[in-house]
């Protein structure tokens, strides 16, 4: 029988990429990983790894391994989930990722929410993008990740993920200085109105920046990016002082007053799909389906506070406040 430690040392090269990443991500010398794996291949009896200039590759013998390594490791993980379940009391470790909006407004609450529920269930937080933080995942460093998809560009949804919805997120564009043109313009007039201006996007290779391109590019203009950052509090801070326009999301204001003026996105361009992922073997565990409950519930108070909000300023200004970002137009 293969020994099951020094295959999730193969698979966690296969997700990993090099030995000296798995050596770090476990803390063991990277010798000790070659070790691992070299008596791995004694046991199957045919190679496993193959060099590839400096770096190694795993063979199709070693592939056909890791597949089932990864059935093996589902069902143990189904296994961890039962016997929480029979457990009066939760507690353990949830390791959570989450990109910074969401851990701003929805995970602030959730927090708040597991600690009254569960007192003893330790909750560790990363602020990570979903490029990254998913990857991770699949890699076992984090039980539960906070992603978002962007209109017109779906993500690929590996067999071995489950996802849950949490809320469509309103997207907006932020104008600059006085608030750009009039609010009666549409929304494709208002964008190619910032055409020459600087703007503020996230950096290449995020999912935000490959849509923000895209948006700009069907305006027909190439937008002259001076400033990137994942920090959207700074986005928001670069366009209150003028320096730049913006695609600002709804979560961003967490029920608040905006503080700039902001215009409606196209038709079919104007919201970002927000959901939890964890992997299968995982999905029906109590910490992370307490996690879930938490999160909506979350949305669910955000949401009444923007509600309230809305009508308190209708109360005081005689005028209907829209509570998910600006109103519609073609």
């Amino acid at each position: 029988m293969f020994d099951l430690h020094r295959l999730r040392l193969l698979r966690e090269l296969k997700h990993r990429g090099t030995l000296a990443a798995v050596a770090a991500a476990l803390s063991y010398a990277p010798s000790s990983v070659s070790q691992q794996l070299s008596q791995l291949e004694s046991e199957v009896g045919v190679p496993l790894l193959e060099p590839v200039g400096r770096r190694v590759r795993l063979t199709e013998q070693a592939e056909i391994l890791v597949a089932h390594t990864e059935a093996v490791l589902e069902r143990l993980e189904r296994a961890e989930a039962d016997i929480a379940t029979s457990l009066t009391d939760l507690t353990g470790t949830l390791r959570v990722a989450s990109f910074q909006t969401a851990a701003l407004t929805l995970v602030s609450t959730a927090l708040g929410l597991l600690r009254d529920l569960h007192p003893h269930l330790r909750v560790h937080v990363t602020h990570m993008e979903p490029e990254r933080a998913l990857s991770a995942l699949r890699a076992r460093d984090f039980d539960l990740v906070l992603a978002e998809e962007y209109p017109g560009d779906p993500d690929p949804r590996p067999a071995e993920l489950e996802q849950e919805d949490l809320l469509d997120d309103p997207l907006c564009l932020a104008v600059p200085g006085a608030g750009g043109g009039p609010d009666a313009e549409t929304p494709m007039a208002a964008l190619r109105s910032l055409a020459d201006h600087p703007w503020v996007m996230e950096p290449e290779g995020t999912a935000a920046r490959h849509w923000a391109m895209s948006l700009c590019r069907s305006a027909g203009f190439e937008p002259d990016v001076r400033f990137e950052t994942t920090d959207l509090l700074f986005h928001l801070r670069l366009v209150e002082q003028g320096h730049a326009a913006a695609f600002l999301p709804d979560l961003l204001w967490n029920g608040r007053p905006a503080t700039v003026a902001l215009r409606p996105l196209p038709r079919g361009r104007r919201t970002r799909r927000i959901f939890t992922v964890v992997r299968r073997g995982r999905s029906r565990h109590p910490a992370v389906l307490a996690c879930r409950a938490a999160l909506l519930r979350a949305v669910a108070l955000r949401t009444a506070r923007a509600w309230t909000a809305a009508r308190r300023t209708t109360a005081r200004t005689g005028r209907p406040v829209p509570t998910a970002g600006p109103g519609a137009g073609p």
